[in-house]
């Protein structure tokens, strides 16, 4: 069974390559969709053998849908760059494992890790992800942000996709402040309004369930400082709505 690895990108000179030498292990063909990058990433990628279509950058769903097309297999693999699979999610797919069952999409388990450590307390490990499914009857959401892909057969499996999405704290803030932005865009197009109050309630219940119920309180420093991004994102998502609406309104 032959499978697309379909990746989107944007300014990714440093994990394109080895993303998609990692693809091609068990993909017959990658294809990029690159958002105009500024840096060598488009280059590196077709060096490399991939298809790059270029594309200016629709929103993190509708960007992936776009590269649909572009496939000539039914099952996709659509990673990050800076994502990639574990050596128990490359057996699973290797020896055709997903074929089993009559599932379109599979769900893998995420390990984020921040340089070389694994992130795996507050509530981060195990994150799932679907990056793996057949486009004949599973497709990414239109969601401008943090999309899905809708399924009509789902399984969970106990394999692993590595994530190597932070090099320090400052790049895990900075990342969430831009998702807080795409997020509040995609909940006031939505019709979503909140009042005054839904920042900081939602910031400070974020901090709650990762520091108390979701234990970083026994990592240290890291815990905390986990904690602490999440409620900055849960804060920040629902104060940029609330500055949406009061623009919006006059």
């Amino acid at each position: 069974m032959k499978i697309s690895g379909l990746v989107i990108t944007f300014n990714e000179e440093k994990n394109i390559g080895k993303c998609i030498d990692a693809l091609f292990k068990v993909c017959d063909e990658v294809i990029i969709v690159d958002s105009l990058s500024k840096d060598k990433t488009v280059e590196i990628a077709k060096q490399k053998g991939a298809i790059v279509v270029e594309q200016a950058f629709l929103g993190d769903g509708p960007q992936r849908s776009h590269g649909l097309p572009f496939c000539k297999n039914d099952w996709i693999l659509n990673l990050d760059a800076d994502e990639f699979l574990d050596l128990d999610a490359t057996d699973f797919i290797v020896k055709q494992k997903y074929l089993e069952g009559g599932y379109d999409a599979f769900s893998f388990r995420v390990k984020n890790f921040l340089g070389d450590k694994l992130i795996d307390f507050s509530g981060w490990y195990p994150d799932h992800k679907v990056r793996f499914f057949n486009k004949t009857t599973a497709h990414p959401s239109e969601a401008k942000v943090h999309q899905k892909i809708i399924t009509q057969n789902e399984k969970k499996v106990a394999v692993h996709i590595l994530h190597y999405g932070w090099d320090s704290l400052d790049q895990i803030i900075a990342k969430k402040n831009q998702y807080s932005g795409w997020h509040a865009q995609q909940l006031f197009d939505q019709g979503k309004r909140v009042n005054a109050f839904k920042p900081v309630l939602n910031g400070v219940v974020a901090f709650v369930r990762c520091y108390f119920f979701k234990k970083g309180f026994l990592n240290g420093i890291d815990g905390l400082s986990i904690a602490m991004i999440q409620s900055f994102f849960s804060y920040m998502k629902y104060a940029k709505l609330l500055k949406l609406q009061k623009k919006n309104s006059k």
